[in-house]
């Protein structure tokens, strides 16, 4: 055999020596994390905390928005205003939060994210974007105590059937919740629907934070 033959086998055998010894590090390299589907934020009220996990991987329009809103510290100050309680079942209904329209604060509106495409539903603990027609909703949000899934999309109803668009859940707080819902409103406050259920005393978010 030829000097050059046997040099070329010499490389051949010293690159699949090099290939044997790489492959068990490669082997070991655990595959990068899955981007994470929920998003973590903590109320900090007047009343105690509130933790919220976003869906943002179900609702990501709704949940992006949300977090503008509180990486901007849009949220700090504003109050949860109103209680909407169940009639002759007080201890079921609503809380609602946000910015009132307020120029300095509210961004602009947002597309509507209905509950028949992103799978959630207005379940006990859910927080959900306030609206009037659909793609309106801005800054204010609720979050339901009980099960209130009338206000889910329902395309089997006339006219505006697309519900409000929920997009994450409390996952701790939800005593100071039912404190909020269970406080005192003013009979005369308030317009339409929410005459008679606008906090006498509203309830101050101290902070909005990412939680971890």
């Amino acid at each position: 055999m030829s000097h050059r033959s046997l040099r070329r086998l010499a490389l051949r055998a010293f690159a699949a020596a090099a290939l044997l010894a790489a492959t068990p590090a490669l082997a070991q390299t655990p595959p990068a994390p899955p981007p994470a589907a929920t998003v973590k934020v903590t109320l900090t009220t007047s009343e105690g905390p509130i933790v919220l996990e976003l869906q943002k991987d179900k609702a990501p329009i709704t949940t992006a928005n949300f977090l503008r809103y509180v990486d901007q510290k849009r949220y700090d100050g504003v109050t949860f205003y109103r209680a909407s309680k169940t009639p002759n079942a007080p201890e079921f209904g609503l809380i609602q939060g946000g910015a009132q329209n307020d120029p300095a604060r509210v961004l602009k509106p947002i597309a509507h994210e209905p509950t028949t495409k992103t799978g959630l539903s207005h379940t006990d603990g859910a927080i959900s974007m306030g609206r009037f027609d659909p793609g309106s909703a801005t800054s204010d949000f609720f979050i339901v105590v009980g099960d209130m899934t009338y206000m889910d999309a329902n395309p089997a109803l006339p006219g505006d059937n697309l519900g409000f668009a929920v997009f994450g859940k409390v996952v701790d707080g939800m005593d100071t919740v039912r404190k909020i819902l269970a406080a005192p409103t003013s009979p005369t406050k308030g317009e339409g629907v929410m005459k008679g259920e606008i906090l006498a005393k509203p309830v101050k978010i101290i902070t909005a934070r990412r939680a971890g």
